[in-house]
């Protein structure tokens, strides 16, 4: 778990795709009345949701605002659904534990079924729609689909789909500026892997891109 002395949170980015400023006037309404930013990455084992999610929160600390990271570890991990929740807010967080998260960020169907049902009404839904469908029955909550897998094979990888969505999430929402995830990648990538981070700043781009066409 993360926790840093902040500063206020940023009201920058886009929005849902094709409607560049609807999500930054969703967010800015949930931060003004909770200051949090309840978010919950899921998918399966494998798909890399720790890191992003540690990426995320890394990324909000250089911003000197508070965090939180928990992720989940064991049988979900290694058989599984794998999960982390974050919070980034403008205050002390009182409980890394999320039950009803604003913001889902999900790359399979398990997690779908598991996680959307507890997200608030009026909550900013991303799927990776390469791996899943849309879900049905939720009328009240806002959703993006991103073909993350199918432009990380474009990439030349599938495994930086988590990346491609993280971009997403960042170009919806702009809970942290892109620079702070450029220095955080650089941060965090074990000294065997930094050959990656090149490919991982272009899977970025590309799903910030994504939201602005």
């Amino acid at each position: 778990m993360l926790n840093t002395p902040t500063l206020a949170l940023p009201r920058q980015g886009g929005g849902e795709k094709g409607n560049p400023t609807a999500e930054t006037v969703w967010l800015d309404k949930k931060l003004m009345t909770e200051d949090l930013f309840q978010l919950i990455i899921a998918g399966f084992g494998g798909q890399g949701i720790l890191f992003a999610g540690r990426l995320l929160a890394q990324s909000a600390m250089l911003e000197d605002k508070h965090v939180t990271w928990f992720p989940s570890y064991g049988a979900e991990i290694r058989g599984g659904t794998a999960n982390c929740t974050i919070i980034i807010s403008g205050e002390t967080i009182g409980s890394p534990v999320i039950r009803n998260p604003n913001t889902l960020l999900i790359m399979n169907t398990a997690s779908m079924e598991r996680f959307v049902p507890q997200l608030k009404p009026g909550g900013l839904l991303i799927i990776n729609t390469s791996l899943i469908n849309s879900p049905q029955g939720r009328q009240d909550i806002e959703i993006i689909k991103i073909k993350a897998t199918g432009i990380a094979e474009e990439l030349g990888n599938p495994q930086v789909a988590n990346i491609v969505m993280l971009g997403a999430l960042i170009g919806a929402t702009g809970i942290v500026h892109p620079d702070s995830l450029y220095n955080a990648l650089k941060e965090i990538t074990p000294e065997h892997r930094k050959n990656l981070i090149s490919l991982n700043i272009k899977a970025l781009k590309a799903g910030a891109k994504e939201i602005e066409n």
